[in-house]
């Protein structure tokens, strides 16, 4: 589980990018005055893409322009483990750690994150890498996997082994592009391994089975007599 305490070393001060900043305006003018602090939440995420994480500077920014109180932002940020109070690596891996993982090998991925990366909860010596084992990530067809979040998104890696796993990492260390989603050679997305077996006549959705408008009974009730 993530730390949910802030870390000790802080930056001196918080400061939106001009381009965040006129997004923030932007939100800010959807809710009526007085409602501004509905805002908290996509205003920590905007932040912790821009910086990495939630820092104590950037959440007392967020409290003043939204007019709450500081501890009300920081009861949010604290609650939710998708913001990081504590600096991450520029690749940061969530290993699904929940019951279809684990019986399809998370447990031998998490030897892969500790061999290449390091210790729970700690960013790699080079800045590029930490990790962090996680609840259910939604994608238990595609067991073993995991999300890599950086400031430009996040996304799943599916369909794992340890061989595939510390590949990957090395060509994310070496700044190579790496194939997102499943890494299975033989499915496509969510689908069953292999090629379709069902469903494959094309008369099912090029429209040639639908039958005149004039021919479908109209089924609907009879308003009642006066």
């Amino acid at each position: 589980m993530a730390s949910r305490r802030p870390a000790k070393d802080q930056p001196a001060s918080f400061t939106w990018t001009s381009e965040n900043q006129s997004w923030c305006d932007a939100q800010i003018n959807k809710y009526p005055e007085g409602r501004q602090a509905s805002c908290v939440i996509p205003f920590l995420w905007r932040g912790q893409k821009q910086e990495g994480w939630c820092t104590i500077p950037m959440m007392e920014a967020i409290a003043k322009q939204l007019d709450m109180p500081y501890i009300r932002v920081y009861e949010v940020a604290s609650f939710y483990t998708m913001f990081y109070l504590a600096p991450v690596g520029e690749y940061f891996v969530q290993l699904c750690g929940t019951t279809p993982c684990m019986l399809r090998g998370s447990n031998e991925l998490r030897d892969v994150c500790k061999r290449v990366i390091g210790e729970e909860n700690h960013v790699s010596t080079d800045g590029k890498f930490s990790w962090l084992e996680v609840e259910c990530l939604g994608a238990c067809t595609n067991a073993p996997m995991i999300q890599i979040s950086t400031k430009d998104g996040d996304h799943y890696y599916e369909d794992l082994t340890p061989e595939i796993l510390e590949d990957l990492l090395g060509k994310l260390a070496r700044g190579e592009k790496v194939k997102i989603g499943t890494q299975h050679p033989n499915r496509h997305t969510s689908d069953p391994e292999g090629e379709n077996t069902t469903l494959l006549d094309p008369s099912l959705y090029d429209g040639s089975r639908a039958k005149p408008l004039k021919e479908i009974p109209n089924s609907a009730p009879k308003a009642p007599a006066e």
